[in-house]
């Protein structure tokens, strides 16, 4: 079937700035709807049913956990993935799904939390990028006169303070943020999708960004604003949806938004990880981390302790920098500041090799591509770490190899057929079984965990939660960073969240609560009694 001829709203070759939308019109009839949008992959439903309506100069928060369907709905909008089911409707034109370049003709533009500017251009440069206007002669030269020209009107629709000729690497993270919203602009844009715009801007620079999205929408601009700060969504939006576990939970009007009421419509389930106290009490500080900064928060110190005996949850949401604190820990990046202590004794900062030798090891979000070696057998990779102990003479010992291999086999219950097996043959929560095995054998004191069971099957899962009670109770520090709520709350003895690259607060088990545990990660506050503020 032929695709339909979407409307052509803004031609990427166009160069004149976009003339002004009607003022907003709240009974306007919407130019885009989804209607029972579904999209599923392996063993996960991403998207169930969605329905949505957007209606020129409406702002509309989106919000929920990790996880929720954001991604996948956004996909979607963009072009870059197909739904299994419902219809896309833009402006009385339906299909199943459409292209990016559909999206784009539609006055669908995207500015992503990770900008994507080149620092070496200047602002005209960066909005025109592969569309550049050019004179012809003997050469194609680029008309820089003519993209700033077209540049500039663009910029005074935003309130910008920066001129089209402005390099780009002198601009703030705000008014880069600026020139990526004039590039939808340049497309004429009926609706910009803003993917956690604020995440890393200071309060004034937010303020800012605020009053453009406040200037788009008087042009009859929609925008769908994605964010984890709930008190902006309060202040933003017009009406503010919210997912679940791939589900619709419900639609809150502009006087309905609340953030309590959003923080109890994105939780919303009842638990099924059943807690298993410790054997012991706790004992001494194993690790301290001391003031922490990351390449990705260099001006946040981050500080914690972890004890051993226990499972320390480290929460938050995606991008808090909960994985980029396990890797400066472990020694993998370099620390921006700050000293961790092992034992009360100060560790070497960006040295794996001396991290590892103390017995701290880090299991590492992606497994596939950083935990394990998929084309080694299970027996090697659980020996690669330290052949030194499986040799002789200089010469690795198949043999001794195989015989560790068959210890950790039993001892974790690796379902293959043998240790021979290629790792790359096993299941997701067999390869996590092999990437654990690796450090058991070294006789851990600290173990990292970076979404230990994620990708995996249930009963799986809880034999990763079932090791992991094991090493605490044989007194090992168990770290455990997860972005899954029920997990966070049923395995930890201990929960630590982290906002925005710092320590938001810490929860013994009773005040664990999934509002407390959100409160936190959206950068709100918890009280010495356990209630959210």
């Amino acid at each position: 079937m032929a695709r339909p001829a979407w409307p052509r709203h803004g031609l990427p070759h166009r160069m004149s700035a976009p003339s002004p939308e009607p003022e907003p019109n709240a009974a306007a009839p919407p130019f885009l709807r989804l209607s029972g949008v579904r999209k599923v992959y392996p063993g996960v439903v991403a998207l169930a049913g969605f329905d949505l309506e957007v209606r020129p100069g409406e702002v509309i928060g989106i919000v929920g956990e990790n996880g929720a369907g954001k991604s996948t709905l956004m996909k979607i909008l963009g072009g870059v993935v197909a739904p299994d089911g419902g219809t896309i409707d833009i402006d009385g034109v339906t299909s199943q799904s459409f292209t990016v370049s559909e999206s784009i003709r539609a006055g669908i533009a995207f500015v992503h939390q990770e900008l994507n500017l080149f620092d070496n251009l200047d602002v005209a440069a960066n909005v025109f990028i592969g569309r550049e206007p050019c004179s012809y002669g003997l050469f194609k030269i680029v008309d820089t006169e003519r993209q700033s020209a077209a540049v500039a009107p663009l910029l005074r629709r935003l309130g910008a303070n920066f001129s089209p000729q402005a390099p780009v690497r002198k601009l703030s993270l705000a008014q880069r943020q600026i020139v990526e919203i004039a590039k939808a602009l340049s497309y004429d844009a009926r609706l910009i999708i803003l993917d956690e715009p604020t995440s890393s801007l200071p309060l004034h620079e937010t303020e800012k960004l605020l009053e453009v999205i406040r200037a788009l929408k008087t042009e009859g601009i929609a925008v769908i604003f994605i964010s984890h700060r709930l008190h902006e969504i309060e202040s933003a939006c017009d009406r503010v949806i919210v997912l679940r576990d791939g589900q619709f939970v419900g639609n809150l009007d502009r006087a309905e938004i609340n953030y309590q009421k959003l923080v109890r419509m994105m939780i919303g389930r009842e638990l099924k990880v059943v807690y298993t106290p410790p054997s012991a009490p706790r004992g001494q500080v194993a690790l301290s981390a001391r003031d922490i900064r990351t390449a990705a928060y260099p001006r946040q110190p981050v500080s914690l302790d972890l004890n051993r005996g226990e499972i320390l949850g480290l929460a938050g949401l995606v991008g808090s920098g909960r994985s980029e604190l396990a890797r400066v820990i472990f020694g993998i990046d370099p620390s921006y500041g700050g000293t961790i202590l092992f034992e009360g004794k100060p560790l070497a900062l960006g040295t794996a090799g001396d991290t590892a030798t103390r017995g701290i090891f880090l299991v590492p979000e992606d497994r596939k591509s950083a935990g394990i070696l998929l084309d080694l057998s299970i027996a090697q990779n659980i020996t690669l770490p330290n052949l030194p102990a499986y040799s002789r003479g200089g010469i690795v010992s198949p043999k001794a190899e195989n015989a560790r291999g068959e210890r950790s086999k039993v001892e974790l219950d690796i379902r293959a057929p043998n240790v021979k097996t290629r790792a790359g043959a096993l299941s997701g929560g067999n390869q996590q079984k092999v990437a654990l095995a690796k450090w058991l054998a070294m006789n851990p004191q600290v173990i990292i965990l970076d979404e230990p069971t994620r990708g995996i099957d249930v009963g799986a899962k809880f034999e990763i939660y079932r090791l992991m009670r094991g090493l605490a109770d044989a007194g090992v520090a168990v770290l455990m960073i997860s972005s899954d709520m029920e997990e966070v709350i049923g395995v930890s003895d201990r929960i630590a969240v982290m906002h925005e690259g710092r320590i938001s607060g810490s929860l013994t088990r009773d005040r664990f609560s999934e509002e407390n545990v959100l409160t936190l990660a959206v950068g709100g506050n918890v009280d010495e009694t356990g209630a959210s503020t």
